[in-house]
């Protein structure tokens, strides 16, 4: 029986997009911008900063990542770290808009250098190999039959038939291959260990004692805040405060009814979003000329509603299920059926069933599509979606599969595809024959379309609620909110309620904001750097309005959709953006896979534009009125100023930093704009490791 496994990609023949896929850097031929970045007017703190290259055009499978880059020190859970070991020769950092003057006390770059830790912290683009899933080809014919026997129809010298995958592979899973180096080791020292479940958040956030080394505030409402959204602002503190823990959570559980933001009303203005996959496949040649891009307009409204959402702890499972359950953004065919599976499988069942979802996404355009479904038949079985199934989508690789199970699950698949946009069973490419995967035995007797999908069905919801699966979500879910290196004693608990409620999940969540486990690891994650750009533009109050001063010209899109354009585009640049991984394993959640000196550094000179509002498609708060009555004296000033952008004061080390970044003392007179700093004292601020840790 011939195998036909390749990398996700697949004929261009159901693409229905005839266009070259992405005509310009800006989606819909901007030619407006003068700038590459898509800035209306020139300025002269631009900075011109390259971009990062992505980080995932090398690939290796030896287990462990690669050397971090060497450059500044890490900004952990402790603070800041050693002294910087010396740069190789010739890796500079990029430049920032503010160097160091001669005669400073502390130059700008060098605090911020400082302030903002090492390449470990961030990701970027030289990240680390990401572990794809890339497939070898494997030949041979062989006679369909009963996919149970002993007959070896696949594998190779260096992965036999019938063997656990994770013994004769060269990585294990994607967040313990990063985590087993001796980086990941140091942090496990400073996890917190063991623990408990309180009869709800709030009792769990009163009873718990934060024990390991940070520098964050071991303040409650300041940690739910960091964790179950994308960065605190002031309102949300204020809502988490009257609303008590427990009610806030109840509230977020029920995302339907929370009113929406200014921002999500204003999606109108990215006009595919609205078109259904038929609309998309009719409308073709009209969206071509345009130059529209649906799958791009997907991430750009996701990127709003990360940003501006009042969901948004329901966003943070949407980015958590698009990790886990990963179709790539930009694939051959995502421009038509990547905006439906986002709506009609991940939003949907988000906070929901994951059996459910997974069924859902078995029977989707998108990922049938994605891993190459819709080209396996009995006599030439894909393997790609089967194998994703188990390896990522449920039991994960060390969940007791077999190069066998693989297999036969791939053979029981077939039938499914897509035909016209839509699902479909091929009864004609549908393998008859008694197959067995992990516990699940069918007899697969028949090619009736009714049968045989219920059959497929059955198997999908059978691995989704395999006890593998429960510990798989839950280690995720733990890795998520908890640290990269979650207590077992947590996961444990979270399996067996993923199990006992049949893989639902709002109370496996309310089992997590219930421990002690996650009101104790206060500072054990890092933002990646989509998380960090959202968390800024969310810190510094930007507003989806257009400024006053914003000149749109004649340019097709709204101020809003450009906007947004100009924000994912950055996160290419920092290489993160949602659903921006091209291999179906999604991004790492780990800070050892984000390491990038250039990252950090570029990430902290978009702080620095967002501050002194030069993207114009948005308004921004003034730099001078952040704090609302600026205190007089320089000291006093960076603590208030602090208070508002990362909700606490900084170490006296920190402080002292940002002050030599004005080169004023702490009891220095200031006016309302830092003696003209106030931009530099605000980004200072925003590259501390209180705005790095999550």
């Amino acid at each position: 029986m011939a195998d036909q496994n390749v990398p996700p990609r697949r004929p261009r023949d159901d693409r229905g997009w005839d266009a070259q896929q992405h005509p310009s850097s800006g989606g819909y031929q901007d030619l407006t911008a003068s700038a590459p970045y898509g800035y209306d007017t020139p300025h002269p703190q631009q900075g011109g900063y390259p971009a990062q290259a992505d980080p995932r055009t090398s690939y290796h499978f030896t287990g462990q990542p690669d050397p971090a880059p060497r450059g500044p020190q890490w900004v952990g859970p402790e603070g800041l770290g050693r002294p910087a070991p010396a740069r190789t020769a010739g890796a500079g950092l990029p430049n920032l808009d503010d160097g160091d003057e001669p005669g400073r006390g502390v130059g700008r770059r060098k605090a911020l250098v400082a302030l903002g830790g090492t390449a470990a912290v961030v990701a970027g683009g030289a990240a680390l190999a990401m572990t794809p899933q890339v497939r070898g080809l494997f030949g041979g014919d062989a006679a369909a039959g009963d996919a149970t026997g002993t007959t070896v129809t696949d594998g190779t010298a260096a992965r036999p038939s019938g063997q656990q995958p994770s013994t004769v592979r060269t990585y294990t899973e994607q967040n313990e291959s990063y985590m087993g180096s001796r980086a990941g080791e140091a942090l496990k020292k400073n996890a917190p260990a063991g623990g408990r479940t309180f009869s709800g958040p709030a009792a769990a956030a009163a009873e718990t004692k934060v024990t390991v080394k940070t520098v964050l505030a071991k303040d409650p409402v300041l940690h739910l805040a960091r964790r179950a959204t994308f960065g605190p602002t002031p309102q949300l503190l204020a809502d988490i405060k009257r609303q008590g823990i427990d009610g806030w959570i109840r509230a977020q559980f029920e995302p339907d009814k929370i009113e929406p933001s200014r921002a999500e009303l204003k999606l109108a203005d990215l006009p595919t979003q609205k078109l259904s996959v038929q609309q998309l496949r009719d409308q073709r040649d009209q969206l071509n000329e345009r130059g529209a891009q649906p799958e791009r307009e997907m991430v750009d409204a996701t990127v709003a509603r990360q940003i501006w959402s009042k969901r948004q702890l329901f966003e943070v499972m949407v980015d958590f299920w698009n990790d886990f359950l990963h179709v790539a953004a930009e694939f051959d065919g995502g421009e038509v059926y990547r905006s439906s599976f986002d709506r009609d499988v991940v939003r949907a069942h988000a906070l929901g069933s994951y059996p459910e979802m997974l069924v859902a996404a078995n029977k989707h355009p998108a990922l049938l599509l994605y891993l190459n479904q819709n080209d396996s038949r009995a006599d030439a079985v894909n393997e790609n979606l089967a194998r994703e199934n188990l390896e990522l989508y449920s039991v994960g690789v060390d969940g007791g599969y077999t190069e066998k199970d693989v297999r036969q699950a791939a053979l029981l698949q077939t039938g499914r595809g897509v035909e016209d946009g839509k699902y479909i069973f091929r009864a004609d490419r549908h393998y008859v024959g008694k197959v067995k995967i992990l516990g699940f035995t069918h007899a697969n007797n028949t090619k009736d379309p009714k049968k045989a999908d219920a059959a497929i069905d059955a198997y999908i919801a059978y691995i989704a609620l395999h006890p593998s699966t429960a510990r798989y979500v839950a280690q995720s879910l733990a890795t998520r909110f908890v640290s990269d290196t979650p207590p077992k004693s947590l996961v444990d608990r979270l399996a067996k309620t993923y199990t006992a409620n049949k893989g639902m999940i709002k109370p496996v969540l309310m089992t997590l904001f219930s421990s002690s486990e996650f009101w104790a690891a206060v500072g054990q994650k890092v933002r990646r750097p989509m998380e960090y750009l959202v968390a800024t533009y969310r810190a510094l109050g930007v507003s989806p309005e257009a400024s006053p001063k914003h000149d749109n010209g004649d340019n097709k899109r709204t101020p809003f959709a450009r906007g947004l354009r100009q924000v994912s585009d950055k996160m290419r640049e920092l290489g993160q953006f949602p659903m921006g991984q091209p291999t179906p394993d999604g991004y790492p959640d780990v800070y050892i896979a984000w390491t990038s000196a250039g990252t950090m550094v570029n990430g902290w000179n978009e702080a620095g534009e967002l501050i002194a509002g030069y993207r114009t498609q948005f308004t921004y708060v003034k730099p001078e009125k952040l704090v609302a009555k600026p205190p007089a004296t320089a000291g006093a000033y960076v603590d208030a100023l602090a208070l508002r952008l990362v909700g606490q004061k900084l170490t006296a080390r920190e402080k002292n930093l940002i002050l030599g970044v004005a080169d004023v003392s702490a009891t220095a007179k200031v006016d309302a704009t830092f003696n003209g700093a106030i931009t530099a004292v605000a980004r200072a601020i925003l590259a501390s490791p209180q705005h790095h840790l999550r």
